[in-house]
């Protein structure tokens, strides 16, 4: 009787703390004694464009403006076109957090609010970027057009000549000279430092890292003085191209250590330490390994050197001296670079030697921007991803290394097989893997060993073909 009461009283309890169970830390209505549903988590949206964030950007702009504009014409004696755009943009963004705090947590106010400054930081210097391409091209307009601006040099030329006379070989040719003799120079150097620095720390890479550092502040005219006092005041040489080369090189070579030690630290040590487990030695670890990963930025360490050498002006001046005849020997004679004949140009007060001096800068944008397509070309894409060359390429080392295998697993070199060899003992075993005694070998006359008999299971039958008894 006792048993029946606790069952009865457990089966009427169990329905009353079923509910709660269920609803387990739902907010419960008091009212009616029902449990309401939690709201569900809504998962904020980090990226993309929505209705309301355009008309909140919108709207703080409007108000930026209207601030900046009773600030400066009606309550406050301010002036200036700069102030007024950096009050207006202060506003704009306090205006626009308010607005956004009106829908989102403050951790959500935080992140529209930077994502903001940094699309206008972007902007301005997208900007800024064009009106200098843009005011460069345009007043270098005049000289462009014409064939022999690309084509002649300035030997037979004035200050008075039209613009169908003259033009800028003899720059074009020279920057390229100098640039090859200091990329030949700057190149493996700079890499072979900048894998010293990665793959032998110490002490001492330590000391060349800081004077590496040291060395990216390096003004332009002390690398030109040095080259100057060493080459051509103590050795006695000649102001050439190749002495412009060396002061470049000078100025070029910090840039890429630099650049290529950041680089290279960050190839994942995982997949130097799958090569040297496999037993390979530092050096080819370096160079297949280690050089091929980090390619693509190694080639935009170079365009960075590249394009602080190519644009100095004092070293060249100083050491290669100044020309208006095209030389393309760079170990005699003076010779001109593209900034050095820019820096010539402009500084006439003829219009048409203005106009050349525009053009001439406008000519070496794009020779910076050529160089750069090759480096990019050259260095290919990250880690992980192959352009169409590269996975040709790779396609084809795999086919190599397939008939590599498959000629390892000839029939006459194979050790297991399946199908007929099977009969042999059931276990597989190739012909060719034990092959048959000769009979002059000692152990011929050896009987094979008897094979051990079958355990017998106790509980079965014996076999009604009578082997086993």
């Amino acid at each position: 009787m006792t048993v029946v009461d606790l069952e009865k009283g457990a089966s009427e309890d169990a329905p009353r703390s079923a509910p709660g169970a269920a609803a387990e830390g739902a907010p419960a209505d008091t009212a009616t004694g029902t449990t309401a549903a939690a709201p569900p988590d809504v998962p904020r949206r980090i990226g993309g464009v929505t209705r309301s964030g355009v008309l909140s950007v919108s709207g703080a702009a409007a108000s930026g403006v209207c601030v900046a504009v009773l600030l400066f014409g009606e309550l406050a004696p301010f002036s200036g076109a700069l102030g007024f755009f950096v009050t207006a943009y202060l506003s704009f963004l306090g205006v626009y957090a308010v607005l956004t705090g009106l829908e989102e947590d403050g951790q959500a106010v935080r992140d529209r609010v930077m994502t903001v400054v940094l699309w206008s930081a972007a902007g301005l210097m997208f900007a800024a970027l064009t009106l200098v391409v843009g005011f460069t091209a345009w007043r270098g307009r005049e000289a462009l057009p014409h064939a022999n601006f690309f084509t002649q040099d300035m030997q037979a030329a004035g200050p008075l000549d039209p613009l169908t006379n003259g033009g800028i070989a003899h720059a074009m040719l020279g920057t390229l000279i100098m640039i090859a003799i200091a990329l030949a120079i700057t190149v493996p150097l700079g890499l072979a430092c900048a894998v010293y620095l990665n793959q032998i720390p110490g002490r001492f890479s330590r000391f060349v890292r800081t004077i590496v550092e040291a060395m990216t502040a390096l003004p332009s005219i002390v690398a030109g003085l040095m080259v100057y006092a060493v080459w051509i005041l103590n050795l006695g040489m000649q102001k050439s191209g190749l002495a412009a080369g060396f002061a470049i090189s000078v100025m070029m070579l910090p840039i890429v250590i630099r650049a290529a030690d950041v680089v290279l630290r960050l190839v994942p040590g995982t997949l130097t330490e799958a090569s040297e487990a496999l037993g390979a030695p530092r050096w080819r670890t370096v160079w297949h390994v280690v050089l091929p990963t980090a390619r693509s930025g190694l080639a935009t360490a170079v365009i960075l050197g590249t394009a602080r050498g190519i644009g100095e002006t004092s070293p060249v001046l100083l050491t290669a001296g100044f020309t208006a005849a095209l030389n393309s020997d760079p170990t005699n004679g003076p010779m001109i670079s593209l900034p050095l004949a820019v820096f010539n140009f402009v500084k006439s007060p003829e219009p048409t030697m203005i106009a050349r001096g525009f053009g001439a800068a406008a000519v070496l944008m794009a020779l910076v921007l050529v160089l750069f397509v090759i480096a990019r070309v050259i260095g290919g894409r990250g880690p992980g991803h192959q352009n169409k060359r590269q996975a040709k390429r790779a396609a084809r080392a795999s086919r190599r290394d397939a008939a590599r295998f498959a000629g390892l697993h000839a029939p006459g070199l194979q050790l297991f097989e399946t199908g007929d060899d099977n009969e042999l003992g059931g276990a597989g075993l190739h012909q060719s893997a034990a092959p048959p005694r000769s009979a002059t070998s000692p152990d011929a006359d050896a009987p094979a060993p008897a094979p051990a008999p079958a355990p017998i299971d106790s509980e079965q039958p014996p076999s009604s073909t009578g082997d086993v008894h």
